[in-house]
């Protein structure tokens, strides 16, 4: 079995995120999501809509998830690579090189983003209806 890991936090799901998901889990028969717990999304300065809980089971009710687990620190993702078996670490390719020394344990795959849709395209529009 070959397995798959990515790494996010995905608030605001659109259909940019279901489209990486799909095309990692098409690289592998089995796609692990690590999201970043409320606290790690405070250590990088960033706040999710969603809570880690809702965020994780949002995920899980997706086809192509197979399995979610917590990212609490940047360091994290080797040793998880390595507990999982992982075979395949995808990014998105807006993380282009950022993640190369993974390569010495597993394959590592940026993926081009969908065109058209972001987390932050979202905000933005919505910040433009509210304040009008």
């Amino acid at each position: 079995m070959k397995k798959v890991i990515t790494y996010g936090t995905f608030d605001l799901l659109h259909w940019g995120h279901i489209n990486l998901l799909k095309r990692a889990k098409d690289l592998g028969d089995y796609l692990i999501v690590a999201i970043s717990t409320d606290e790690f999304n405070a250590l990088k300065d960033k706040k999710a809509y969603h809570s880690f809980e809702n965020r994780k089971m949002i995920l899980e009710s997706i086809r192509y998830v197979d399995e979610v687990i917590p990212e609490d620190n940047w360091a994290q993702k080797k040793e998880d690579i390595i507990r999982e078996g992982v075979d395949i670490f995808v990014m998105g390719d807006d993380w282009k090189g950022q993640f190369d020394e993974l390569s010495d344990v597993c394959e590592v795959v940026y993926l081009p983003r969908t065109i058209g849709i972001s987390t932050s395209q979202i905000k933005d529009d919505l910040l433009q209806v509210t304040n009008g």
